[in-house]
């Protein structure tokens, strides 16, 4: 599967796979992240019931904090 990671061609060995299984499979576990898929928010608790398919743009931006 081909898709759009962070504005980046990435390939990955399935025909589909979660928002969580990517965030694990690139090593995503920061504590605020936004998560958008093809521009349309994804919220913390969807990651493991949405689906990433061939030609999908995902977007996960890892927030920072601090003065």
């Amino acid at each position: 599967m081909k898709i759009i990671l962070n504005n980046r061609p990435e390939t990955f060995d399935a025909d589909s796979l979660t928002v969580s299984q990517i965030m694990d499979l690139k090593s995503f576990h920061f504590k605020m992240l936004v998560v958008r898929l093809n521009d349309h928010l994804v919220k913390k608790e969807d990651y493991s019931l949405t689906d990433v398919k061939e030609g999908d743009d995902l977007k996960i931006i890892h927030l920072v904090s601090g003065g």
